[in-house]
Formats: structure tokens, C-alpha cells, sequence
């Protein structure tokens, strides 16, 4: 595992900027209704993969499908799943479902987040905290676990998690999201480290940093929409991540910032 993120220029990341960077490779995203999931399954469709759309919303997943099937060749299946509710047996059985559809899994990027509470520890209810932990912990837990055969199967599998600046230095009133980022953090470690060398899978977080979401819009109720980048703007980054190109990199906490395009 990596102990320092290396230096990326944007000559790296247009090695994956052709239409074919993504060709035919089946990817996952949770959280594809909307915000950064929705970008990027959009852009990794656009760019020839195959997407599996997880989300809360039917009806957001069939707006992603539609403009998947409208503007590209590929074939995308959307699965309303709430990951509030899910369970190892419905993860074992959504990687079934997938190996059944497509035969392999090449990628998945572990995007949907709960914010919750922005309260201190001492009145934070236990009731939302749980429910944080599962959406953001446990169910990439449970997820990663059961896709984990078909990703090592890939000659060039990528797993991706969804971290936040509050989750590698701890900050006040940002509760179960704050602490849920630290587990995150150290489960793609200890992840990217168990398959580093026994398997073509490279293993990675993404802190998107600021960006125009609505669980941003929560978090900042006062912010000027405007003054922060669009989820588009990161998405030359995470093809890159996903892509081939990005084989010698495992076990890196980046910041998406870093790699903004206009």
C-alpha cells in the first residue's frame, strides 16, 4: 500500500479521456440517482462500460437509465436497493444477480453517503447514529465482501470508496459522518493491503471535497451553490481511477479536488 499519494498531472488523466477508456467493462455505482454517483455513471457509460445503478429512488435510477440508453451502446440495469435496509444475504445476492447478467464485475464505486445529525457526540441520537453507520460503513462492508470473488476475477478490478476531510482529522458536530469516514478509510487500507499483491484489484478512496450536492446543501445551508464545483467537474478523475492507466496505484486516500477540469 501506498504511504504518500503520487504526483498526477492532467496529462495523466487524458490517457483516459477517449471514448473506449471503459469499454465493455461492468461497473457498479451506489448512490446513481443523483449528485457525483449520477455524473459518473453517466461519464462511465459514456466512455463504454456497463453500468449496475444502485439507489434509493426507482424513479431517479430510470432518469439515470434513460439518458444511459439515449446516448449510449451499453447496456445498464438499474437495482432500487435501500442500503439502510441491506443485508449480506441481499449483497451475496445482488453479486449473483450481477455474475448471472454480465458474467464478471470490473469496478464499483461505493458512493452513497447518509450525512445525518450535525450535533455533538453527547445529544446524538443512537437511532440515527446506527442508521449512518449502516448506510455509510456496513453496507460497503457487506458489498465489498460479496463483489470481492468477481473483482479479483477482473484483470483490472477497482474498488472505490467515498471518504470526506472530516473523516482523516476529526471535527465537532459532524457525529456518525465524521466517524463513519474514519471506518472507511481504514477499511479500504486494510483491503487495499489483503489483495495488493494477490490479485490485479487496486483498492482506493476518493474524498469529491467540496461539491454541488444536495447533502452539501444540508451540510452548508448557506453557501453559495455556485462557489463549488459541479459533480461533472470531478469526472476526468474518477474515469482515470477506473481505468487500466491507473494499475500501478492501490491503497490512496485522494482528494478529487487535486484533479479538478473545468
Amino acid at each position: 500500500m501506498a504511504d504518500t499519494v503520487p504526483l498526477l498531472t492532467q496529462a495523466d488523466l487524458a490517457l483516459a479521456s477517449d471514448q473506449n477508456a471503459l469499454k465493455d467493462k461492468v461497473i457498479v455505482v451506489t448512490g446513481a440517482g443523483a449528485g457525483i454517483g449520477q455524473a459518473m455513471a453517466l461519464d462511465f457509460a459514456r466512455a463504454g462500460a456497463h453500468l449496475v445503478l444502485i439507489g434509493r429512488t426507482q424513479e431517479k435510477l430510470e432518469a439515470v437509465y434513460d439518458q444511459i440508453e439515449a446516448e449510449t451502446d451499453t447496456q445498464p440495469i438499474i437495482l432500487p436497493v435501500d442500503l439502510a435496509d441491506i443485508t449480506p444475504d441481499n449483497a451475496r445476492e445482488l453479486a449473483h444477480g450481477i455474475e448471472q447478467t454480465y458474467g464478471r464485475l470490473d469496478g464499483v464505486l461505493l458512493n452513497a453517503s447518509l450525512l445525518g445529525d450535525k450535533m455533538s457526540i453527547a445529544q446524538y441520537s443512537p437511532t440515527v447514529w446506527r442508521k449512518v453507520m449502516q448506510v455509510n460503513l456496513d453496507s460497503s462492508f457487506y458489498l465489498s465482501q460479496a463483489l470481492m470473488p468477481l473483482l479479483q476475477a477482473s484483470s483490472h478490478g477497482r474498488l472505490i470508496f467515498t471518504t470526506s476531510s472530516v473523516g482523516r482529522k476529526g471535527r465537532g458536530y459532524w457525529g456518525a459522518y465524521a466517524v463513519s469516514k474514519f471506518a472507511t478509510e481504514g477499511l479500504m487500507q486494510t483491503l487495499a493491503d489483503e489483495v495488493g499483491t494477490v490479485s490485479p484489484l487496486r483498492v482506493h478512496c476518493i474524498n469529491p471535497g467540496g461539491t454541488r450536492t444536495a447533502m452539501r446543501a444540508t451540510a452548508y445551508p448557506a453557501e453559495d451553490p455556485s462557489e463549488v464545483p459541479a459533480p461533472e467537474a470531478h469526472t476526468a478523475f474518477y474515469r482515470y481511477l477506473m481505468s487500466d492507466h491507473s494499475q500501478a496505484f492501490n491503497g490512496i486516500s485522494w482528494d478529487a479536488r487535486d484533479f479538478l477540469t473545468d
